[in-house]
């Protein structure tokens, strides 16, 4: 009798967890609104702080990686729309294309590595890597799980 009991208990623990993969993922997350989003220099103000906090910037360092992160937010808004606009129009960009746009990226990925190493002083630069390799990890994680969920 209490074999069957502890039978039915695991059973209806497991139907209830089965329950939550139900949830499909579309490219957005489902709680935030597309209105919602911050302008360039919410993101980037929120940015500066976060690192104020984690690096103790000084003001004059806080000034420099402002200005770096709002003209880097900009340049990213500008070529995500254009993207966009094109793939909107049905266009897909040829073997050049991609290649011209992944290779502006990481030419763009070095210019803030050089400019963090100026503004930055050698502890904080370095713990400054170590958050941006973990926050790479992280987005490597969410976007396999991304994947996963789109696949279902």
């Amino acid at each position: 009798m209490k074999k069957w009991i502890l039978v039915m208990a695991m059973l209806v623990c497991i139907g209830a967890t089965a329950q939550q993969g139900k949830r499909r993922y579309n490219g957005e997350h489902p709680q935030r609104d597309k209105s919602e989003r911050l302008t360039a220099e919410q993101r980037t103000e929120l940015q500066v702080k976060k690192l104020t906090l984690t690096l103790d910037l000084t003001d004059a360092q806080q000034k420099e990686i402002k200005k770096l992160m709002l003209d880097r937010s900009k340049k990213r808004e500008a070529a995500i729309a254009a993207f966009k606009a094109g793939r909107e129009a049905g266009k897909k960009p040829s073997k050049d294309e991609r290649f011209e746009r992944k290779s502006h990226r990481l030419d763009e990925q070095i210019a803030m590595k050089r400019e963090m190493k100026k503004i930055l002083d050698a502890a904080q630069y370095e713990k400054f890597t170590k958050m941006r390799e973990m926050h790479q990890r992280k987005a490597i994680k969410h976007s396999r799980k991304a994947k996963f969920h789109k696949r279902k």
